[in-house]
């Protein structure tokens, strides 16, 4: 099995409170899903707090002419630290999903730390060449678009009643 990785960080100008508020409710991951995926939770066990066990099902369009259902477990959580979510079932042979965060001068250091693999050996490296490495790191690349906006526009907004 051929497995892929790709490693993203990113500074956020906001708390590390913040940050992990953020990222432990499934419910703000349509926030940062690009449209065109038309990203739907379907299921969260045990609520909306992120607690290690916890399986999250959605339905994610991959092609705009092919939806799969998508089930996730989180593995590990170490608040507001570091969490895991690996794939129970899907469309890849392996997904394991690191999630880190650091508080540095002025906000936080988030380091996404991604692991997968296709199905289907050689047919699923060529897969892989020609659609899926593309497709995953636009996918993070527009995390990382949507989250310095997101981030940028909270810490600037005045509170309400100031």
């Amino acid at each position: 099995m051929k497995v892929y990785h790709l490693k993203r960080t990113q500074f956020l100008p906001v708390t590390l409170s913040q940050a992990w508020d953020f990222f432990s409710s499934p419910k703000n991951l349509g926030v940062i899903t690009p449209a065109e995926m038309n990203f739907r939770i379907l299921h969260i066990s045990g609520g909306d707090k992120m607690y290690a066990g916890q399986i999250i099902r959605y339905r994610v369009r991959i092609k705009s002419w092919l939806s799969v259902n998508w089930v996730t477990e989180i593995t590990q959580v170490n608040e507001p630290y570091h969490f895991v979510d690996t794939q129970v079932s899907g469309p890849y042979r392996l997904w394991h999903h690191q999630h880190h965060f650091k508080e540095v001068e002025g906000g936080v250091e988030m380091t996404d730390e991604l692991h997968y693999a296709i199905p289907f050996g050689i047919l699923g490296r060529l897969v892989n060449a020609l659609f899926v490495a593309r497709e995953v790191n636009a996918i993070f690349d527009y995390r990382f678009s949507v989250l310095g906006t997101y981030f940028t526009k909270r810490k600037t907004a005045v509170p309400a009643g100031v």
